[in-house]
């Protein structure tokens, strides 16, 4: 395994669909290791090059475990990208306490799990990268996604903080925030809808789920593109903080950063006139 020593170590969680199944695939195209996490029953594909390990990342013992198990097989874990997670439709109101802490125990917490177990070997060798998948819902929210955004606008936020706290001992952070691309993300199995459904919201969230059905499977995104742009974003060795996939992304987000823009301007004499007065 002494050829290894030149190659990056991954781990991915959430590897064993969508998204992360594609970024497991282009880092093994790109040359790379990869240590594959997931929730399910571990498959036996491994070879000298991949490595799969069974990650409940709500399970603090199952991320130590695995962590442990994948820096034994392979001496260190470079790049660390936190994909785990799922989506929850509902109105504000309509989803109960037990889905909003289901949701944010996989999509905060279980990143924050995993964060823990991760950067203590990258903290001591003074270098990595951590790859956050954010989503363009979180940084623009919209009706009937809340409490979904609201564990992604979570995502940013420690992700921006963890990079401040982080660059000095050489490790990068980069989050990614995907539009809508061709996974199994809007299908059954991935994404949740809330159990009650209150009239009053009719105008507001009227055909969503639907037009989520409607989108599964045509979305503009091609996951084997968006995962090549991971891997070669971090092989360019000049990660940046954020990285938006997809045109719908740039397009919403674009959007959003002028209407902030503006509406800043419009209240600035408001904003400043609460300052004393010196």
């Amino acid at each position: 395994m002494n050829d290894n020593q030149n190659r990056k170590v991954w781990l991915v969680t959430g590897a064993s669909r969508g998204l992360g199944q594609e970024i497991s695939r282009a880092v093994r195209t790109g040359g790379d290791l990869v240590v594959r996490a997931m929730r399910s029953p571990v498959p036996n594909d491994d070879d000298d090059y991949q490595m799969t390990v069974q990650l409940d990342v709500t399970d603090e013992r199952s991320v130590k475990q695995a962590i442990e198990a994948a820096e034994h097989r392979f001496g260190r874990i470079d790049i660390l990208v936190n994909n785990a997670g799922y989506g929850l439709i509902g109105g504000i109101e309509e989803v109960n306490a037990q889905e909003a802490r289901a949701l944010f125990a996989t999509n905060v917490e279980g990143m924050l799990n995993v964060l823990r177990a991760v950067l203590p070997g990258m903290r001591k060798r003074r270098s990595g990268n951590i790859v956050n998948i954010s989503s363009l819902g979180g940084f623009s929210a919209s009706a009937g996604w809340g409490v979904y955004n609201a564990t992604k606008f979570a995502v940013e936020g420690l992700s921006e903080a963890l990079a401040v706290e982080v660059a000095p001992l050489g490790i990068a952070v980069t989050i990614v925030e995907p539009g809508y691309f061709r996974t199994d993300f809007l299908a059954n199995s991935s994404l949740g809808r809330a159990e009650r459904i209150i009239g009053d919201y009719h105008e507001s969230l009227s055909g969503l789920s639907n037009r989520m059905v409607q989108l599964s499977g045509k979305q503009p995104g091609d996951p084997a593109l968006a995962a090549k742009a991971i891997v070669d974003m971090i092989h360019s060795g000049t990660a940046p903080l954020r990285l938006a996939l997809g045109s719908d992304a740039y397009d919403r987000i674009a959007a959003k950063l002028d209407s902030m823009r503006q509406n800043l301007q419009q209240w600035e004499t408001v904003t400043r006139s609460t300052s004393f007065k010196v």
